[in-house]
């Protein structure tokens, strides 16, 4: 098992900078969430899928237990305050979302932060989203083409933002965040 990691202040402060900034980004999809369902309903799980890059891009960054849980949650919060009627929806998310990718790495025991492990959560989290999607939508209005792209774009939608989250976070790597930023 990894060893026992007190967060520290420069954790916890990286967590937050990193949840308010794609809090934003859930806020917008929150925002823009009835008029997607209204033009191009089968893009409707894609957008959902935004709502990975805390974890992914807190635990490629710090590569430590409980960051994705946190940044996850602070990213709710910063995304309730720009829509407050989904408080309840943007928290729920962030709990399972944020669970999903913290047993993951729990499952690898906090030490492999291979790109496959990452993908591994979001392809649950993309399952997750297509079978939430296909219970939420009247997919039974839609063509039968737009029903499967419906429910692919649901299924592959955290797994492309997965994909942004570890560019993202292997960026701020570079950029020497994460030296700074470990306890």
């Amino acid at each position: 098992m990894a060893e026992r990691t007190r967060l520290s202040t420069s954790v916890l402060l990286t967590c937050a900078a990193i949840g308010v900034a794609t809090g934003v980004l859930g806020g917008v999809a929150g925002w823009i969430t009835f008029p997607v369902l209204a033009a191009v309903p089968i893009v409707y799980g894609f957008v959902l899928g935004v709502h990975v890059l805390p974890g992914i891009i807190a635990q490629e960054l710090m590569r430590l237990p409980w960051v994705a849980l946190i940044t996850h949650l602070l990213a709710a919060l910063v995304a309730s305050a720009m829509m407050p009627p989904y408080i309840g929806r943007f928290l729920g998310t962030a709990l399972l979302f944020g669970a999903i990718q913290e047993v993951v790495a729990a499952l690898t025991r906090y030490r492999s932060w291979a790109p496959w492990r990452f993908f591994v959560s979001g392809a649950i989290i993309g399952v997750l989203v297509a079978v939430v999607v296909f219970f939420a939508a009247d997919l039974a209005a839609l063509p039968g083409w737009a029903q499967v792209a419906y429910l692919a774009l649901s299924l592959l939608g955290p797994i492309a933002w997965t994909a942004v989250g570890l560019g993202i976070g292997a960026g701020l790597r570079r950029a020497g965040v994460a030296r700074r930023s470990r306890g």
